[in-house]
């Protein structure tokens, strides 16, 4: 009996020092310094690729201001330039729905992103909202006709009944319509980045970097989460798979990104595959080139490098599949669409690897669920 009692007391011991042993980083007790690589998204990765991103919006805006002022078809072949360098910079921030951009919709996986990038685009609302002036784009019924798809519309998709783009804004009935609505959804776009760069600049960077918890309301947690969700939804299946028809009876071509302009699915593509590989070895997406803490040399501190240089390797060949793509991602679909598949694949080799592999090792558990079998 008395061994009994001994060999009970010696279990509960263990499973006090367990607990006792958990620590701030919400249940892991390495030493990693997490306050240092959250310091370096925060400070090298995050913030300057949201101020970039600001600016290019802020270009933007001026050049439809200039198309709006003066309509013809030079001002918007310079509204369509600034289009596409405001929408490559939002390549490298949409993965961070962190902080208040988390909080801006009614959708709580997307975050700030359906204000800026949920397509294809339904050009039905858009033009109901052109010609009759009653359109709320707050309302979760608009998420879809506003942000890059909407303005990719309205600068190079044909309405019913014109025959160029620029007849929305001249000849078309409701030329006025139109010319309210891509001055509602930038000026839309650009309070939503505002007060996401504001929150950043304000009291939240600090509040970020110390809150170290891997936990689901921790920074770290948070990070490793909406790491994982891009790559998986955002980049995977709605710039690949989806278009290839991975999760349809049929390929669907007409669900590419920038669908209208139809000649930079490729380049967005690529774009967004770059922020996961800067992310994930710590190096800045924008200005500086600093590289410090990060997702992979956590993974080279817990022994676990040849995790990281699998991941990096698939990674690797991700982007080697996406660059022999056609420029245009529904030719291609069209075309050949076995190669579109193969990228998905080779994007989909790198999924249990971060999702399972990556997160065991940094004792983060999963936050979003999906419905694609994997």
């Amino acid at each position: 009996m008395l061994k009994k009692i001994v060999f009970i007391l010696s279990i509960v011991s263990v499973i006090v020092a367990c607990s006792s042993s958990d620590d701030s980083n919400g249940g892991s007790n390495d030493n990693f310094d997490r306050t240092a690589l959250l310091t370096n998204y925060a400070d090298n990765i995050i913030v300057p690729a949201l101020v970039n991103f600001q600016s290019k919006m802020a270009d933007m805006d001026t050049a439809k201001s200039d198309f709006i002022n003066d309509i013809n078809q030079t001002n918007l072949n310079i509204l369509s330039d600034a289009w596409l360098e405001a929408y490559k910079a939002w390549q490298h921030v949409e993965i961070f729905n962190i902080g208040i951009a988390e909080t801006l919709s009614a959708d709580e996986n997307s975050g700030f992103v359906v204000f800026f990038n949920r397509y294809p685009v339904t050009v039905i609302d858009i033009e109901a909202g052109a010609a009759s002036g009653n359109y709320d784009l707050n309302a979760i019924s608009y998420y879809d006709a506003q942000g890059f798809p909407a303005l990719d519309f309205l600068i190079h998709g044909v309405a019913d009944s014109d025959t160029t783009p620029l007849d929305k804004f001249t000849t078309n009935p409701n030329f006025e319509g139109y010319a309210n609505y891509i001055t509602d959804v930038i000026a839309q776009m650009r309070t939503i980045i505002n007060t996401v760069v504001s929150d950043w600049q304000g009291s939240y960077r600090d509040s970020f970097i110390n809150n170290t918890s891997s936990s689901a309301t921790g920074s770290f947690n948070k990070m490793v989460n909406d790491f994982i969700y891009y790559y998986e939804k955002g980049l995977r299946a709605n710039k690949i798979g989806i278009p290839a028809g991975n999760f349809s009876v049929d390929p669907l071509p007409e669900k590419v990104e920038a669908y209208y302009k139809n000649d930079v699915s490729k380049e967005l593509a690529l774009l967004g595959l770059e922020t996961i590989e800067k992310v994930f070895n710590g190096q800045a997406i924008v200005g500086s080139g600093a590289s410090s803490q990060s997702f992979a040399s956590y993974l080279d501190y817990l022994e676990n490098s040849q995790l990281k240089d699998d991941i990096n390797a698939q990674f690797l060949a991700a982007r080697q599949q996406i660059q022999s793509l056609n420029n245009s991602f529904s030719q291609q679909v069209m075309e050949d669409n076995t190669q579109m598949t193969q990228a998905y694949d080779l994007l989909q080799g790198a999924v249990v690897l971060l999702k399972v592999d990556m997160a065991s090792a940094f004792n983060v558990s999963i936050d979003f669920t999906d419905s694609d079998g994997d």
